[in-house]
């Protein structure tokens, strides 16, 4: 999914899990229709506790959901919520959000395009502060995943982050670039200063 697509789900967050319902499913069914969601995403969905959780457990999954996803799900939209599918395209046209490119994080391009190291990943996991849940978040990791991280290591928070980047890698196998973690570390506002001796 675009980081500007990316901005606009996580600005209307909370108003999107207000205003729409997923428990008629319908939304939810026209995105597993339309091959953005899967039948285990479509289950985890369905499995949380109110329409709110269920709306936002989809906001969450939906950026790893490839480059479509975002048009797809206006396109669930248009039926029961075209205000909402209007809200979220005037968000898109008004955006100032603009995702910079990479250059201004001197960083090379045969580098961005290489698959990070476990030592690269544990300097990187020693760096981050508190936006380190909404980096691996728009990695594609789910809330249960950082849930997961941060119960099996409770008392370390560089070996929580650790533990997320490392499933990052894992099932994003060669697409787990250096590229796609810079995006996502430029997503959460992060200062380049971040990847200082993170990459040698």
């Amino acid at each position: 999914m675009d980081h500007q697509h990316k901005d606009i789900l996580r600005k209307h967050r909370l108003d999107l899990s207000s205003s729409i319902s997923t428990d008629d499913t319908t939304i939810v069914q026209y995105l597993y229709q339309e091959d953005i969601l899967t039948l285990n995403h479509v289950d985890e969905i369905q499995r949380q506790s109110s329409s709110q959780k269920k709306t936002l457990m989809l906001l969450d999954i939906l950026p790893a959901r490839g480059p479509t996803a975002f048009g797809k799900f206006l396109e669930a939209l248009e039926v029961e919520y075209p205000w909402v599918q209007e809200k979220l395209l005037q968000g898109l046209d008004n955006n100032t959000v603009k995702i910079t490119g990479t250059d201004h994080w001197a960083v090379s391009e045969s580098v961005l395009q290489s698959v990070p190291s476990e030592r690269q990943l544990n300097r990187l996991a020693g760096r981050l502060g508190p936006e380190w849940e909404s980096v691996l978040l728009d990695l594609g990791l789910s809330t249960e995943d950082v849930y997961r991280c941060r119960a099996n290591h409770p008392l370390a928070v560089q070996s929580q982050v650790l533990a997320g980047l490392v499933l990052w890698k894992q099932r994003s196998g060669a697409r787990a670039t250096v590229r796609t973690l810079v995006q996502s570390l430029q997503a959460a506002e992060l200062h380049p200063s971040v990847l200082d001796q993170v990459l040698l």
